[in-house]
């Protein structure tokens, strides 16, 4: 992995957008759930997850590709940043982390309006990412060959738009907490 800290920046906006992407076990939600309890004054966090989560009826009008990279996350990629634009123009700075491909970001991002956002990967090592999914979160069913794959894919999507890869492998939470809201506030 590496040291890569080129930024993935559209022009400016009343607030600041962070978005934070990557597979599975990299840490993301760890870090927004983290920044979410601090309560900061002026942060609001919004998880994907947590979003309108389309009801079963819905999600199959996306056909059968609701797995990372489908359709699926493309549509909710692009709802739930059209949901954080008015907050941003609130002057709200705002943390938003899920899994989504950075095209899609970027993407949902231009059809919303929002015209600054910095795009960052949160990604660790596949030993790390297998270890926290089996130990820590007791998902081993997730730390299979389709999640390094997809953490690949990941990566090397970020390094091609020149976005901001976020190493966890050897950070505790609060230096990665730390380096998130760092980016909030500049």
């Amino acid at each position: 992995m590496g040291g890569y800290t080129g930024r993935c920046t559209l022009a400016c906006m009343a607030g600041s957008l962070v978005v934070l992407t990557g597979a599975s076990g990299a840490g993301k939600t760890a870090i927004a759930l983290q920044c979410e309890k601090l309560g900061l004054l002026g942060v609001t966090v919004f998880r994907f997850d947590n979003m309108d989560v389309p009801s079963p009826e819905v999600m199959e009008t996306y056909g059968t590709g609701h797995q990372p990279g489908g359709a699926w996350q493309r549509a909710m990629t692009f709802a739930r940043l059209e949901r954080i634009a008015p907050v941003l123009g609130a002057g709200t700075n705002v943390l938003f982390e899920g899994q989504m491909r950075i095209a899609f970001i970027k993407e949902a991002l231009a059809t919303s309006g929002i015209e600054s956002a910095r795009i960052v990967l949160v990604d660790c090592e596949d030993e790390v990412r297998i270890a926290r999914l089996t130990q820590d979160r007791n998902q081993p069913e997730l730390a299979d060959a389709n999640m390094m794959n997809w953490a690949r894919y990941l990566r090397e999507e970020a390094v091609r738009e020149g976005c901001e890869i976020l190493d966890t492998s050897s950070l505790s939470l609060k230096e990665s907490v730390a380096r998130v809201l760092g980016h909030l506030f500049i």
